[in-house]
């Protein structure tokens, strides 16, 4: 026993740490976003009431900067991401996304994730049907999705900010449900609007190649506390007009070009994951998502659920050092939906 330390001191144990508040953490990107908005071609709106409607891909042009901070506000400021020129030999694609983190199923999970589903009728709006899925840290404000019971996570603060993928505003009925389901007051509220044929949709997408194989963990039934950290890599496509053929590239950035490396906490974990992980365990796999999705008529819930992972995953294990490898890259398959063949003379 050291002599010049009360024994008292030896024995007694801290409290454990109050999980991070994704919104407290992103707040800052959040007002990143808005003060910056000119410079990253962001259109800012404020409703009546004072809630702050980010457009970054509607009506304005959006940008790759903005894509980036709207995917680091996606994971509730708890990740990194950055794009890489890639001018290699045979580079898989000369830009790619990087995404790393630490705290990966509160990033990825408990903000980033895509699975808050927000809709209004044509009655509700005066017009046209609205639908979108929510993703972003005001998710863990709302707790709308059992997902969070499993995470036993919720999150408490007085500001909040959402990201919706789709191709127009949000109505105002929409709007008053977000605030009632996070309990804000309108002016703390940012939504963020990135339709996926824009270049910031494109980019938070794409972002999402740790997200998708955390989601997948999470089907294959593997504990998430098992999960230590994540860092991923997928290219960057350029954004297609067409809603369904701009979907299917940020798909096939991950399901065909992306990369995963995990590591968790034991062997057997990192094992299973390396060979059940990757995309090519797919029934599905090996076809442009854009064509599967036109195929099961544009319903999501017929795609076989294994298609949704990288393409690639490495996983190391914490309790024996080892890394495991799984999966493969299509390259080919990008290419020819992309481009990027040489010009015949």
């Amino acid at each position: 026993m050291n002599p010049t330390m009360p024994p008292s001191t030896l024995t007694e144990t801290s409290p454990p740490a109050a999980p991070p508040s994704v919104n407290a953490l992103s707040e800052r990107l959040v007002t990143r976003l808005v003060d910056q908005a000119a410079q990253l071609g962001v259109a800012l709106t404020r409703t009546p009431d004072g809630t702050v409607i980010a457009d970054a891909g509607v009506d304005a042009r959006g940008s790759l900067d903005a894509g980036v901070l709207i995917a680091r506000i996606c994971m509730g400021g708890l990740g990194r991401v950055a794009v890489r020129a890639n001018f290699d030999a045979a580079p898989l694609w000369p830009t790619m996304l990087e995404v790393s983190t630490s705290a990966p199923v509160l990033a990825c999970l408990g903000s980033q994730y895509a699975g808050w589903s927000l809709s209004a009728t044509k009655e509700q709006t005066g017009g046209k049907k609205f639908f979108s899925l929510g993703s972003g840290p005001a998710r863990a404000l709302a707790v709308k999705e059992p997902l969070f019971d499993e995470l036993g996570y919720r999150d408490r603060h007085e500001r909040g900010a959402l990201v919706l993928e789709v191709d127009r505003l949000p109505p105002q009925v929409v709007i008053d449900k977000v605030l009632h389901d996070c309990g804000l007051a309108p002016e703390h509220l940012t939504l963020i609007v990135t339709p996926t044929h824009s270049v910031a949709g494109t980019v938070q997408v794409v972002a999402r190649v740790v997200e998708v194989a955390l989601h997948k963990v999470h089907v294959l039934g593997v504990p998430l506390d098992e999960i230590v950290a994540g860092t991923g890599s997928a290219p960057l496509p350029p954004p297609a007009p067409d809603g369904i053929q701009a979907m299917g590239r940020t798909n096939d950035a991950i399901l065909y070009g992306g990369r995963v490396h995990l590591t968790v906490q034991h062997d057997e974990i990192a094992r299973r994951l390396a060979d059940t992980l990757p995309s090519a365990n797919s029934r599905d796999y090996g076809r442009p998502f854009a064509d599967v999705f036109t195929a099961v008529n544009f319903d999501f819930y017929q795609i076989d659920p294994a298609l949704f992972a990288p393409a690639e995953v490495w996983v190391s294990s914490l309790e024996s050092g080892a890394t495991y490898h799984g999966g493969r890259l299509d390259g080919g398959l990008l290419r020819k939906q992309w481009g990027g063949e040489p010009v015949a003379r």
